[in-house]
């Protein structure tokens, strides 16, 4: 089983990732954990991508490119996966296509957790720390007993820079922007399963992600 999980920042699309990769057995491929992999390691692929990570850039696409690839190599991706936080954007997606035809593989299905703007922006403006002791609040799963304040030392709580309410509505027009369009390349291509992901909690929504693998496992 080989899928890629979409959505705006805030779904929650790290976290289900983990959970179905762990129940499915599959490989969880996040591209900042392979970009900080390759850089630890000292590969080539890591030494060209520390470049950018160290001014401050983006990584380049062929770059991501060949560490997805490098893992598919190595046979690590054998068992299946999920991919989480890549394609972004069209050009990407289709630089997947064409490293995957190489490789003789394919996509079974994109799965997008669907979130409303406004639940998006509750949930990133929603995450506090205590800058005392470092434990993290969010909206809506773990919230303090006394608003603003950290449950071990009463320190009044924090929110980071890039969780301000106008720095997360930008991030969400980025989103908008530069990775929405890959939704309907999916849906053109006939791979998107669409999740309501802002109801029933995150049990409920690896309930509802389950049931569509159910459905291409039998199909």
């Amino acid at each position: 089983m080989n899928l890629i999980f979409l959505g705006p920042p805030g779904s929650g699309k790290g976290t289900q990732a983990k959970r179905i990769a762990s129940e499915l057995g599959l490989l969880h491929l996040s591209t900042g954990d392979l970009l900080r992999e390759a850089v630890k390691n000292g590969t080539d692929l890591g030494k060209k991508a520390r470049k950018y990570m160290e001014a401050g850039e983006l990584v380049p696409d062929e770059l991501i490119i060949g560490l997805i690839e490098a893992k598919l190599r190595s046979g690590e991706m054998d068992r299946g996966f999920i991919l989480d936080g890549f394609p972004r954007t069209i050009p990407q997606a289709e630089a997947l296509k064409e490293m995957f035809a190489r490789n003789n593989k394919r996509i079974d299905k994109s799965i997008l957790l669907d979130v409303s703007d406004e639940e998006v922006v509750r949930r990133l403006s929603g995450r506090f720390y205590c800058p005392t002791c470092n434990l993290g609040y969010n909206y809506p799963s773990q919230l303090p007993k006394k608003d603003g304040v950290c449950d071990s030392d009463g320190s009044r709580l924090l929110r980071r820079p890039d969780d301000e309410e106008e720095v997360v509505k930008n991030r969400l027009a980025v989103y908008k922007r530069q990775t929405e369009p890959i939704v309907d390349y999916y849906r053109r291509a006939s791979l998107l399963a669409t999740i309501k992901a802002d109801v029933d909690g995150p049990e409920g929504v690896t309930s509802r992600i389950m049931k569509e693998i159910k459905k291409l496992q039998e199909a």
